[in-house]
């Protein structure tokens, strides 16, 4: 069901957002529609984020021992780049 919504702006904010929408081939309220259905996503459900071809073919090349602590690492060379 939808419902009306009246919200105040700034024209220019208006004009650049009709603009953005007619580009995308949407109109105002989908757009801002989208935009809050975005917002108040749940943000406990995870998305897979799909990986690229060219990094699925680079996941688990790099071979390390079990013990690897990957954040020590970058601490350090952290440190030493900026002291």
């Amino acid at each position: 069901m939808s419902t009306k919504l009246t919200l105040t702006l700034e024209k220019e904010v208006i004009e650049a957002a009709k603009k953005y929408a007619n580009e995308k081939g949407q109109s105002l309220s989908e757009l801002v529609e989208n935009y809050f259905k975005f917002l108040t996503k749940d943000s406990k459900v995870e998305t897979k984020i799909e990986l690229s071809p060219k990094v699925k073919s680079l996941k688990g090349i790099l071979k390390v021992n079990e013990d690897f602590d990957y954040k020590k690492i970058l601490e350090e060379e952290i440190i030493k780049k900026h002291g």
